[in-house]
């Protein structure tokens, strides 16, 4: 059977992070650590999202029996901390979600706007930071100032891990002890935990790759730029985000047809909106051909 407390892949993870062994804690996916923190701490309580954000934390609030409260973004995609202390002072508040960077946006949070909200509440306030390694700052440093802070992360991305579901939550000792009455016993496989700790171990040569996909971000970011009409918006992710004057249902399936997948993001409440994740120098050029010709074939 596998190790229930992954001890050898925290210990590694403790090495990574700066964060004391006692606060950490590996899952099944960050999926199945939000559920685990849904089903410990919010059961029947009230839980904050910010979309457009990432849809699971509505669909594991509902499973465990909360209630999801949305306090939207600004047009930006900025939170609005003000607003968020606002719908937190409800007494039947438990846990607020701020994903940072943000997906499917792509901005990162400034760590002074969660700050904020952890300043004026009593409720757990989870940043997911699945996507930290490609930009943003971390809220790591707050963890021993502020006890209701928990933090996510993931393998699935810079790690390229995402078949293998290797997630881990970063919190005080307390929190960490309460989520392990919880969770299942034997909830991460062994080859899963023993793949990770090889990716931590050569977690040099990834964080290479990561640099590159920076580079290439700022370069489709530009290209994107100069084609007329798409309005692009900053990100701290793998991937960018981005509108057109053609409806994005209309466009995702123009690119298709010309052998080019991205995502349609529109129905997760920002019209025209698509997610486009950063590829090799070539593959990025490609979209951007395919892309120009997509439009020009819509709005002709």
């Amino acid at each position: 059977y596998p190790d229930p407390r992954s001890h050898e892949l925290v210990a590694m993870l403790a090495d990574f992070t700066g964060v004391p062994p006692a606060g950490i804690m590996v899952g099944n996916g960050s999926d199945e650590v939000i559920l685990t923190l849904l089903l410990t701490f919010a059961s029947g309580g009230r839980v904050i999202i910010t979309p457009p954000t990432f849809s699971m934390y509505k669909v594991h609030s509902l499973i465990a029996g909360a209630v999801p409260v949305e306090v939207p973004r600004r047009n930006d995609f900025t939170i609005d901390a003000s607003r968020i202390n606002e719908a937190a002072a409800h007494p039947g508040t438990r846990i607020i979600f701020i994903c940072s960077p943000n997906n499917p946006t792509g901005n990162a949070v400034p760590v002074e706007d969660i700050r904020r909200v952890l300043e004026e509440t009593a409720a757990l306030t989870v940043v997911d930071e699945a996507y930290i390694e490609f930009g943003g700052e971390s809220c790591v440093p707050l963890l021993d100032e502020y006890p209701n802070l928990v933090i996510l992360r993931t393998f699935s991305k810079a790690f390229g891990m995402a078949g293998l579901r290797v997630g881990y939550l970063l919190s005080n000792p307390a929190v960490v002890r309460q989520l392990l009455r919880v969770k299942q016993p034997y909830n991460l496989n062994v080859f899963s935990q023993l793949a990770a700790r090889v990716v931590l171990y050569y977690r040099a040569e990834f964080l290479t790759v990561v640099k590159k996909i920076i580079q290439g971000r700022q370069i489709l970011s530009e290209g994107l730029s100069n084609i007329p009409g798409v309005e692009v918006f900053p990100s701290a992710a793998n991937f960018i985000f981005f509108r057109t004057p053609v409806p994005a249902s209309i466009l995702h399936q123009g690119l298709l047809e010309e052998g080019v997948l991205i995502r349609d993001v529109s129905g997760q409440g920002v019209e025209r909106g698509l997610r486009v994740t950063v590829g090799q120098s070539e593959e990025n050029e490609i979209f951007l051909t395919k892309l120009k010709l997509a439009l020009t074939k819509r709005e002709g």
